[in-house]
């Protein structure tokens, strides 16, 4: 399978160039992830696959002026279906482990920039996320991620 093919995303009209390559590990079937972002300060796209496991994997969009702005899709990725999300930039994401000992791999147009880094809730109302189950494990930073003001 194809990990990355420029001419491919130039001709779906898709500008991304990959600076940065990044792995996360989860020990536990359940641990739920994100929703992380950077802001338009250094706004970051990724391509994201599974290469242990499986995850359903999530992309949020937060873009003031898009007409999708709220909206989420998810999808299942893993290391046997081999596919891979394309989050855009200002964009949230996020994942839940499906398997134990799940491990992905992602690949980002921007450098990992502390001052840039934000977040929305996993679960906030505003946008209903349907995750696949309960989360067993979530980091405190993505608990506290503010909610929605309507």
């Amino acid at each position: 399978m194809r990990a990355w093919c420029s001419r491919e995303f130039s001709e779906a009209g898709i500008s991304f160039t990959p600076v940065q390559a990044n792995m996360g590990f989860s020990l536990r079937k359940g641990t739920l992830r994100g929703l992380h972002l950077q802001d338009s300060s250094a706004p970051e796209a990724k391509l994201v696959r599974c290469t242990r496991g499986a995850m359903f994997d999530v992309a949020l969009d937060l873009r003031p002026s898009s007409p999708t702005y709220g909206q989420w899709f998810g999808l299942e990725l893993s290391a046997d279906n081999g596919r891979m999300l394309f989050v855009p930039e200002l964009c949230g994401h996020g994942y839940q482990t499906l398997q134990d000992r799940t491990e992905m791999h992602y690949m980002t147009s921007a450098y990992y920039t502390p001052t840039a880094v934000t977040g929305r809730r996993f679960d906030d109302p505003a946008f209903s996320i349907k995750w696949p189950m309960e989360p067993t494990a979530v980091s405190e930073q993505d608990m506290n991620w503010p909610l929605v003001q309507k």
